[in-house]
């Protein structure tokens, strides 16, 4: 086992232990830095928690990587090492195959249409698409809409990508969505992101406002272009080894306050997006709204593909006829 590892178990112990009065506590590890709207939705599911349980279940907040990468905090998850994290879902297709519906590129409407597709039935199976995994999801925190940030110039229209080198999440339809565009998609940490920038190792990434903002990429990357490709949320998860050891009153105070979370964070979401964005401004990026149409065409073929997928292309279907 990596000496990473055996680090990360020696601070956990394990996911929840109980003091002398019984209180339970619940490890949540992420990425984000702790001003992260996302994070301060998991604060406020933080204080309902120990609200409803009358302070006898306690969330305890790990942000910023401190216990792992993205898929490590996952791993961690499915040996009961870890309670919760938050994923995003363009990682957890390799857990729940569907998922990848939400990454379609203009797939949603608009963030109305998103939310109801989310809290709607397709929605609700997805989230326990992954228990085979060992992990169940509680909920989808707005991570907005992503857009290309770049170092030398906007990206307007999908040939102004092609030759370029652009970071994506380790996805394959976050990889096949920038092949489609002309661009050579880069898996890269989210952790090591912002030095492969400095580097010159990629050329620029994709990401909503507040993640921007918070990276710190934009003190390299001085264009962003609101193309609004996806709109992949953020799912809050837990892992089934510490579900199933909670009793049922328990599960039930942990998914009510995190749905209470997820309304909590989606008000904050769009002011923290447009604080973001004047924050970007004053710091001398340019920021262009290309034409979304020639972007939508250019990825169609994305969507069609799964014609001959009688369970994806349902799902698409599905997705399209929600009101």
């Amino acid at each position: 086992m990596q000496a990473k590892y055996l680090a990360v178990f020696s601070l956990l112990f394990i996911w929840s232990c109980a003091d002398i009065s019984g209180t339970k506590y619940l490890k949540l590890a992420h990425g984000l830095d702790s001003t992260h709207p996302v994070h301060k939705g998991m604060v406020y599911m933080q204080e309902r928690l120990a609200e409803k349980s009358g302070g006898t279940l306690q969330i305890e907040i790990y942000p910023s990587q401190q216990l792992g990468t993205e898929r490590q905090t996952v791993e961690l998850l499915q040996i009961g090492s870890l309670a919760m994290t938050k994923v995003s879902g363009a990682v957890m297709e390799s857990f729940a195959p569907r998922i990848k519906c939400l990454s379609l590129p203009y797939v949603f409407r608009d963030r109305e249409h998103t939310y109801a597709v989310q809290d709607g039935k397709v929605g609700r199976d997805l989230l326990v698409q992954s228990e085979k995994f060992w992990l169940r999801g509680l909920g989808y925190f707005d991570a907005g809409q992503r857009s290309f940030y770049t170092k030398d110039k906007p990206i307007m229209t999908p040939d102004d990508l092609i030759g370029m080198k652009i970071r994506v999440q380790e996805s394959v339809m976050a990889m096949s969505l920038v092949k489609a565009l002309g661009g050579a998609p880069t898996p890269i940490s989210w952790g090591e992101l912002y030095t492969a920038l400095q580097q010159g190792v990629v050329d620029g990434a994709e990401n909503n406002p507040p993640s921007f903002v918070s990276s710190r990429h934009y003190e390299i990357c001085k264009y962003y272009s609101l193309n609004e490709h996806t709109a992949v949320p953020d799912l809050l998860i837990i892992g089934t080894v510490a579900w199933n050891r909670l009793t049922p009153q328990e599960q039930a105070w942990v998914q009510e306050s995190a749905d209470e979370a997820v309304a909590y964070q989606r008000k904050i979401w769009v002011e923290a997006e447009q604080e973001s964005l004047e924050i970007v401004k004053a710091a001398g990026v340019t920021v262009t709204r290309p034409d979304k149409t020639v972007f939508a065409e250019k990825t169609r073929a994305l969507l069609d593909a799964y014609k001959d997928d009688e369970e994806m292309y349902g799902l698409i279907q599905q997705i399209q006829a929600v009101k």
